[in-house]
């Protein structure tokens, strides 16, 4: 349905795509959900605007605090009544991290995900290999560094130390 057909303008879409792209992650605050690739599209529909996100796992704890930050934002920017909906197809990848939130996350000292590329339609595979064994050192560049756990602050990081600087890390897993 286009903006004009749903009492929205254009205009009032994309100042609701711009108040949304600025919405920052719960978990990784330094992103915003657009930074983190989670934010899928703004549109007009029944005359009101609909935010699709999809989260970086359906079990993600932190959906029902993006759902509360992009609704609460919109409604102080003029849109009272926009819906949050969750999309779960296509699953979301690391890969989705835009550019810019690879940087900001070396930037803070967050080792960003490899890219993994395209992958085939269906399912996600379960992968029970161990993670790359190359993850070089946001601080100082290293690549030689070693895993001290899977798992970090959150299930999406593990907690990485640098061998050579001697700092501990987080990095982003690929998924």
């Amino acid at each position: 349905m286009s903006a004009a057909s749903s009492g929205l303008s254009v205009e009032d879409v994309e100042r609701a795509r711009l108040v949304a792209e600025q919405v920052r992650d719960p978990e990784l605050p330094v992103l915003t959900l657009a930074d983190l690739g989670v934010l899928r599209g703004v549109c007009a529909e029944a005359g009101r605007v609909v935010v699709t996100i999809t989260p970086t796992y359906s079990g993600c704890p932190a959906l029902d605090e993006m759902r509360a930050d992009l609704r609460s934002r919109l409604a102080a920017e003029g849109f009272p009544d926009a819906e949050v909906r969750t999309a779960l197809s296509p699953a979301w990848t690391t890969d989705w991290i835009s550019e810019e939130g690879r940087r900001k996350l070396a930037e803070h000292g967050i080792a960003p995900p490899a890219r993994l590329g395209p992958r085939a339609a269906g399912p996600v595979p379960l992968r029970l290999d161990p993670p790359s064994a190359t993850v070089p050192c946001p601080r100082c560049g290293s690549p030689n560094t070693v895993e001290l756990s899977r798992f970090g602050a959150t299930a999406c990081k593990a907690l990485r130390r640098c061998q050579d600087c001697r700092e501990p890390f987080e990095h982003v897993k690929e998924i």
